[in-house]
């Protein structure tokens, strides 16, 4: 049986995947923090970029998800460690990489 924990990486991960999808292929961009239309010049290339680095995210999540239901690795301090650090260069290059995306003031 799923411990509550599994059950909840899950959850992210359907979420966060949910609107991964959303800004990818569908074009939603309104669902990035802090999106300036008038700043925007590329708005396809934005939403493919963020979308399927957040797609990455999840990924990252189901994947945390899994070693926690198959108990693999008994170092989950270090599990955690990674996946922090994962989410934060994912989220750095995010930022970083979303201003090639925007016009020149």
């Amino acid at each position: 049986m799923a411990s509550g924990s599994v059950i909840s990486l899950i959850g992210a991960a359907a979420f966060v995947g949910a609107l991964g999808v959303l800004i990818k292929y569908f074009g939603m961009v309104r669902l990035i923090a802090g999106y300036d239309s008038d700043r925007v010049a590329d708005e396809e290339g934005l939403a493919d970029f963020i979308g399927t680095n957040t797609l990455y995210v999840a990924v990252l999540i189901l994947v945390v998800a899994l070693i926690e239901y198959t108990s693999v690795f008994d170092g989950a301090d270090a599990m955690w460690v990674v996946f922090i650090v994962g989410v934060v260069g994912l989220t750095a290059r995010m930022i970083l990489g979303a201003r090639r995306y925007e016009e020149s003031a």
